[in-house]
């Protein structure tokens, strides 16, 4: 922490660390304002959520507490911090940004198609991410299951790498007999993941739980439509621009079927996403809140007198 006392903003990016708690007892020392960001770990979810109650309970609440603003990523990350004892006139909601430069020359429709041999008339359902139980592939591939009961001529792309769940996975979509309908590709990055979401018909999420997952905005900003649970935090941007279901097998199928037989809206859904990245998520806009923020914590902010 040397040179601290030089800075006008400290911005914290983790409510539970060891960094934290040094970096806020020299903000307090030298009365420094700081802004805190816990990008999605608010709340003492999941892995470890006694060792957080208690780091909560000894100085969590504290540093949050202390906090001139915090910065929440969507409206339900801000009902968290409240949850968490933190004045609502102290919560700003600046979500994650997106560089729309990497999206202006996307690669031709097809590329995808031929390099692993989906015919030209296919349709296809693309879920890109960590193969992870929290991301509910599990109910994609359930409905899946029931749509191709449904609809000829479609196939699901599971693009990602394993997270410990893979071979579960592919138990159950041995148990459902639809191996022929699935294609695996692993890992997907820069021009083969941006190929990947233009020849997609649809992108889906289906997480148990998300914060702000990047991937949505990444296939809108190709301009595919895109369905979701309710349970992703970007529900709010995303029900303008595609479909926000519940953690429902049923539901999801019933979207994605609407999607794929209605070449229309799909096109639809694509403008609008493409047109709600360049409007709210380009990281010029998003930086632009930032910088905003800082300059109103360095002129008004006021660290709490040490108890």
């Amino acid at each position: 922490m040397k040179g601290i006392q030089n800075f006008d903003v400290i911005h914290l990016h983790d409510s539970r660390c060891f960094q934290g708690i040094i970096a806020h007892h020299y903000a307090r020392k030298y009365n420094i304002p700081y802004v805190l960001q816990a990008h999605g770990a608010v709340l003492p979810f999941f892995q470890k959520q006694q060792l957080k109650k208690i780091f909560d309970i000894v100085i969590g609440y504290k540093i949050l507490k202390d906090a001139s603003r915090v910065i929440a990523l969507t409206k339900t990350e801000a009902e968290q911090y409240k949850k968490m004892g933190v004045d609502e006139n102290k919560i700003e909601i600046v979500p994650n940004g997106i560089d729309l430069s990497e999206y202006e020359n996307l690669p031709d429709r097809g590329v995808f198609r031929r390099k692993y041999g989906i015919k030209s008339n296919e349709k296809i359902v693309l879920y890109l991410g960590r193969i992870h139980r929290i991301k509910g592939v599990d109910i994609l591939v359930k409905a899946f299951s029931d749509l191709v009961n449904k609809m000829e001529g479609v196939t699901l792309v599971i693009a990602g790498p394993d997270d410990g769940f893979l071979s579960t996975l592919k138990a159950q979509i041995e148990d459902l007999k639809i191996g022929e309908r699935i294609l695996f590709t692993g890992p997907l990055y820069e021009q083969d993941k941006l190929e990947a979401y233009v020849d997609a018909d649809v992108y889906v999420l289906p997480s148990i739980y998300e914060t702000f997952p990047a991937t949505v905005l990444e296939a809108c900003a190709c301009g595919t439509p895109v369905i979701i649970t309710d349970r992703c935090g970007i529900a709010d941007f995303v029900d303008k621009v595609g479909y926000v279901v519940k953690y429902d097998k049923n539901q999801l199928r019933d979207a994605i079927f609407k999607i794929l037989s209605d070449k229309g809206l799909g096109k639809r859904f694509g403008d609008r996403g493409r047109k709600m990245v360049e409007e709210c998520f380009d990281w010029s806009t998003v930086i632009k809140q930032i910088e905003k923020l800082y300059e109103g914590v360095a002129r008004g902010a006021i660290i709490n007198e040490k108890s």
